[in-house]
């Protein structure tokens, strides 16, 4: 069945009064927002709200468990299949009305343990900034250099990547699925450092290992083996004011100083140290210290991470210096 008006769904989606419940649905908010220009207001996520109650395991399945006591049976065929085909079996239908079926329910778990825990503006603040991402189009030609591990390759080991990270892209598009789920940025890597290698023997590349996909994967690779080496582009805007090899040096392990004082504090918590102050705001501070004021301004920095944890963070830098 086609759809050609989607407005009344976009209209929901943006009524403040509605709650939408999702799973980790920052992909879900970027595509509708790609594909229709529709934007979210009154978000719920139950990844960021298990985040914030310290589950270790972060998945639908996982939080449904813990949260619940409920198992959902998943067929590993229906996460496979091409969900563009129509009409739908029963059996996929039903596979996904279970991905929304408790999430209700789990909401109102979630935010009463919130509230016992005292986090119950946390997790409200991060749900709201969810809500306003939207979606941003990449530089294709230089998307791949994102890539976390890509730093580590040479020229040729770029091309690989580059190549390999077009591929997924087309694999994505054509299975209607994002990227990620095709397969992980780290096999992609994996693949690009020793494109020799036994793909199949690489620890999470799935149904890539397989033989007709590993010919197809053949293929990418020695095309782009035979091509020329990618020259990484500098950015030097993104270098910073020239330091001294000694500032440097205490920059450095003033940061290391400042990780540990968030480890410490997430251990005492017991939530994921990563949550509690934004990495990229550590790193400014550990070269500038006396701009903790300004840091409060800073966009990734929330609300709720200045009130709870900016005294806490101002002795640790008084300490350092």
């Amino acid at each position: 069945m086609d759809v050609e008006d989607m407005s009344p769904l976009g209209t929901v989606l943006s009524d403040a009064s509605v709650t939408k419940i999702l799973h980790s649905g920052d992909y879900d908010i970027r595509s509708l927002h790609r594909d229709y220009g529709f934007q979210f207001e009154n978000v719920f996520d139950t990844s960021i709200a298990g985040g914030f109650l310290g589950s270790k395991r972060l998945g639908l399945d996982a939080i449904l468990k813990e949260y619940l006591d409920v198992e959902v049976t998943k067929d590993k065929k229906l996460q496979r299949s091409d969900w563009t085909d129509r009409p739908l079996s029963m059996e996929a239908l039903t596979y996904a009305a279970n991905d929304v079926r408790y999430l209700g329910e789990a909401r109102q778990n979630m935010l009463d343990r919130l509230a016992e825990k005292g986090r119950s503006t946390w997790a409200e603040e991060e749900c709201v900034r969810l809500s306003s991402v939207r979606f941003e189009p990449r530089d294709e030609e230089t998307a791949f250099l994102r890539v976390k591990g890509s730093k580590d390759l040479d020229g040729r080991g770029l091309a690989i990547l580059r190549s390999l990270y077009d591929f997924r892209e087309d694999e994505a598009i054509g299975k209607d699925r994002p990227p990620f789920k095709i397969v992980s940025d780290s096999v992609l890597v994996a693949i690009a450092r020793e494109p020799d290698d036994e793909y199949s023997e690489i620890k999470g590349i799935g149904w890539w290992g397989r033989s007709e996909m590993r010919r197809r994967l053949n293929k990418v690779v020695f095309e782009a083996k035979n091509s020329e080496p990618v020259i990484r582009p500098r950015n030097d805007a993104r270098r910073g004011p020239h330091i001294s090899h000694h500032e440097r040096e205490m920059a450095n392990q003033r940061l290391k100083d400042l990780k540990q004082w968030r480890k410490s504090l997430g251990q005492t918590l017991e939530l994921d140290p990563s949550l509690l102050w934004p990495t990229s705001s550590l790193s400014r501070l550990a070269r500038l210290p006396e701009a903790l004021p300004a840091e409060f301004d800073e966009t990734e920095v929330r609300k709720w991470q200045v009130k709870e944890f900016s005294e806490s963070l101002a002795c640790c830098l008084k300490e350092l210096s």
